[in-house]
């Protein structure tokens, strides 16, 4: 290669990381890499960020759609190659997946043709996966996304114009590093309302304030696994920043596949079918999937007119704090029908109340369901689940004479739902569209198990086990006179 033809080559790839990626990609593994349009997408977009353009961007995309290869590994490689100074922190739900990207830029750079093209080499005492650095005092910083990050910040505080290399990004811009955090949070905790808790937390307590500069990026890349996963905090305001937002689905408009290479339409209409509320978050990026997850919207049955009812029982769930993020107290009042047993919805309330409150509205729940008989019948008892302000509830109101239930839950929401939705499904639970909040059970009970919010569901599924399972996750009898 001639010393023009390699000056040509420079300035290509300095200026298009599409190009680098390529080019690097089949120099590391031997192969062209298969290029879809989604890919193009994530490479202009991601040069605006190197432009300046852009300084908060998350990209919502389906998982082994090439996010890492190009917005983690190429992109820091290609900055570097651009600015030797660039300082890059690198966040993933694990240490091992962190450092193994970290590990992948390093082997870019220490390709022959790289610093022979850019001039750029590791410096002689950096060994570590953890922590490295160029010899221009550039470098990468990875850890897990709860781990510990200090003596290290992403960008660098000033640039000296003398000191960037002849082709840069874009004129005037001297782009300096970025925070680059690709899924913060693995699949298997997406359900878990405290691991999403500590990494939204820590975006804001520790992880934006790694930055040398106000003008540093930070960049989010992730399939969605929860409405309120990182993703869905910071979209809806939860670091008080405005987002740019790539969002990337396996299927376009149209249904169709956008990479075949990796899942054909029928693929993926495959994957659906095992799963839609997991192929609704991790490869449409809409994790309150229409239509429902687990609980179907087709599967419930709305009554008119009320059969002849054997018996009626109070299902209630205490939310345990009253703050606008938290859930709400909800409590039902439920009939099962004398001839086939189905379970029938006749009244909801649904708030937030404190202590003193929460005591008066149950009190008043349960009166007006003791006193109104349906059909002539009497209410039974009250189920509260023997949990948070639940006990003392249970306490309080056992006290003055009312057949109050303690509920014990054993299992998790999720695995007592596939025990109840069955019975949906049979269309043997009817709901009324006549009372207050049915249109938030009908919300939480499409998104579920991604919903933000899942109290009205809690107080549903007791009513099926009480009625149908019996001794199932409520751990209550159904016939308890």
């Amino acid at each position: 290669m001639t010393v023009n033809e390699k000056k040509v080559l420079k300035r290509k790839l300095q200026k298009d990381l599409l190009f680098f990626f390529r080019y690097f990609f089949k120099k590391r593994y031997g192969y062209k890499a298969n290029i879809a349009p989604h890919h193009k997408k994530i490479c202009k977009t991601l040069q605006k960020v190197a432009r300046g353009k852009i300084r908060r961007l998350i990209i919502n995309i389906p998982p082994r759609y090439g996010k890492t290869d190009i917005a983690v590994i190429s992109f820091m490689a290609w900055s570097i190659a651009n600015n030797p100074q660039a300082k890059f922190i690198h966040l993933s739900y694990s240490d091992d997946l962190a450092l193994d990207n970290s590990s992948q830029v390093k082997e870019i750079i220490e390709m022959e043709e790289f610093k022979e093209l850019f001039g750029v080499e590791l410096r002689k005492d950096t060994r570590s996966k953890k922590k490295w650095y160029t010899d221009k005092k550039g470098g990468v910083y990875a850890t897990a996304a709860g781990g510990q990050v200090t003596g290290f910040g992403a960008g660098t505080s000033q640039v000296k114009d003398d000191e960037l290399p002849d082709e840069m990004f874009s004129d005037g811009d001297n782009f300096s590093g970025a925070i680059i955090i690709d899924d913060p949070l693995k699949p298997d905790d997406a359900h878990s309302d405290t691991s999403r808790t500590k990494i939204n937390d820590r975006y804001n307590n520790t992880i934006s304030s790694r930055v040398n500069s106000r003008n540093t990026p930070i960049i989010v890349i992730m399939q969605r696994i929860h409405e309120d996963d990182m993703s869905g905090y910071l979209l809806g305001g939860g670091s008080g920043e405005k987002w740019n937002h790539l969002n990337i689905p396996a299927q376009d408009e149209n249904g169709d596949a956008i990479w075949p290479f990796k899942h054909t339409t029928e693929e993926l209409e495959t994957i659906k079918r095992g799963s839609s509320y997991t192929y609704a978050g991790q490869y449409m990026q809409t994790p309150s999937p229409k239509g429902g997850g687990i609980f179907k919207d087709e599967w419930f049955r709305w009554w008119q007119y009320l059969p002849k009812i054997a018996y009626k029982f109070i299902t209630v769930d205490t939310a345990q704090k009253t703050k606008e993020q938290n859930d709400f107290t909800v409590m039902q009042c439920w009939g099962v029908c004398k001839e086939k047993g189905d379970l029938y919805l006749l009244d909801m309330l649904r708030g937030k109340f404190e202590a003193p409150e929460l005591r008066k509205k149950a009190k008043e729940f349960y009166a007006k369901h003791k006193h109104n008989t349906i059909h002539d019948v009497r209410l039974r008892h009250m189920y509260i689940e023997d949990k948070s302000s639940g006990s003392s509830l249970i306490q309080d109101l056992k006290a003055v004479g009312y057949s109050i239930r303690a509920i014990q839950r054993n299992t998790d929401k999720v695995s007592r739902s596939h025990d109840t939705s069955p019975y949906i499904e049979q269309g043997r639970v009817y709901l009324n569209k006549n009372i207050s909040g049915i249109d938030d059970l009908e919300s939480e009970a499409r998104g579920f198990p991604n919903a933000k919010h899942d109290d009205t569901l809690d107080p549903m599924m007791d009513a099926i086990d009480i009625a149908f399972i019996g001794s199932g996750s409520s751990a209550v009898a159904a016939m308890m006179a």
